[in-house]
């Protein structure tokens, strides 16, 4: 009963709580499957085909893994530790110059595509310029020191890719972010993407990184994944012929390694090691492949309809992606 004498109803009793199916129950069940019945795989796998696509796989894998782990702890800190208004302090007044300075800036983010759209989308809603803030999109997760070193790994034989990443990236997002400048419109970007949001109080920090940090690994070690089984079936799947057919018409390897990094989304910190393991291919054709995925892909274009509204998605993926083939030439052309 409360002071004035009114008697409050009773609250209803809590449905119990449901168990639900989730991700790690499945791996679990997939582990014990697979150790029972170890001796009936080991006879169906151990042919030669599978142990050559079986190497490549795990090869991949371990190459990129430290470099996935290591970017996915620094851009949990930087989520959690670092508030995204000091970019907007540090960028100047003038978009045209601000627009550079972002794409630098995106030094400071090692992570990969997923981290940079809410961030992008953060900073808008802080009143930076979208036009700024684009370009800080396109290039956090291609030219921050995590992809730079392992791209470097990864074409240890060939050092000037790096640079050459390096180049046609940064040259991607802030052409990007002078489109935008010029032609683009507020009303392409959704209202709620521009709106204020209220800070999270009473969210620890450490608890602010573990679960972005959790949340980039689950994310980009699922790519990864994938990219390496790609990586594995094109190595054992695909005849040398045709890749020497597509390695002597640069065009048509251009063309069609810019559309696999749409289509395949890989993760910014392992794409180098897919890149580089096919070997058939001339370096400027996997150039546009370094350069095109993290600019544009398939995840990419649903994460930023999601944070953006469909009408800027349907705009910005098809002009991102012929920028950055045309950047990615023109840094070949330089360094390559």
């Amino acid at each position: 009963m409360t002071i004035t004498g009114e008697i409050r109803a009773p609250r209803p009793p809590r449905p119990p709580a449901r168990w639900r199916v989730t991700s790690l129950e499945v791996l679990c069940a997939l582990l014990v499957l697979a150790l029972l019945l170890q001796d009936w795989l080991v006879g169906v796998l151990d042919v030669p085909v599978l142990r050559t696509a079986s190497t490549v796989f795990v090869a991949i894998c371990v190459q990129a893994m430290p470099f996935l782990v290591l970017g996915v702890l620094i851009s949990g800190a930087i989520a959690a530790f670092v508030p995204a208004s000091a970019l907007r302090r540090l960028l100047p007044s003038r978009t045209a110059l601000a627009v550079p300075v972002a794409g630098v800036a995106g030094v400071a983010l090692p992570g990969c595509e997923c981290a940079s759209v809410p961030v992008a989308r953060r900073l808008m809603q802080q009143g930076v310029a979208p036009a700024v803030a684009l370009s800080f999109l396109l290039a956090a997760p291609a030219v921050n020191p995590i992809v730079l070193v392992s791209t470097f790994v990864a074409f240890r034989d060939t050092p000037w890719m790096v640079a050459a990443r390096f180049t046609g990236s940064l040259l991607t997002a802030v052409v990007m972010g002078w489109l935008w400048t010029r032609f683009g419109k507020a009303g392409w970007i959704a209202e709620r993407a521009l709106r204020a949001l209220p800070e999270r109080e009473g969210t620890s920090r450490w608890a602010v990184f573990a679960e972005t940090a959790r949340h980039d690994l689950v994310e980009a070690g699922g790519f990864l994944v994938l990219g390496g089984l790609f990586a594995a079936a094109f190595s054992v799947l695909v005849p040398p012929e045709w890749m020497q057919t597509l390695g002597s018409q640069v065009v048509l390897g251009v063309l069609v390694m810019a559309l696999l990094a749409v289509v395949l989304a890989l993760c910014s910190e392992a794409d180098a090691f897919v890149a580089v393991s096919m070997s058939a291919l001339p370096l400027l054709p996997r150039l546009v492949f370094l350069v095109v995925g993290p600019a544009v892909d398939v995840k990419l274009i649903a994460l930023q309809s999601g944070a953006f509204g469909k009408s800027f998605a349907a705009r910005f993926a098809p002009a991102t992606f012929a920028v950055a083939i045309a950047s990615a030439l023109v840094a070949g052309w330089v360094f390559l």
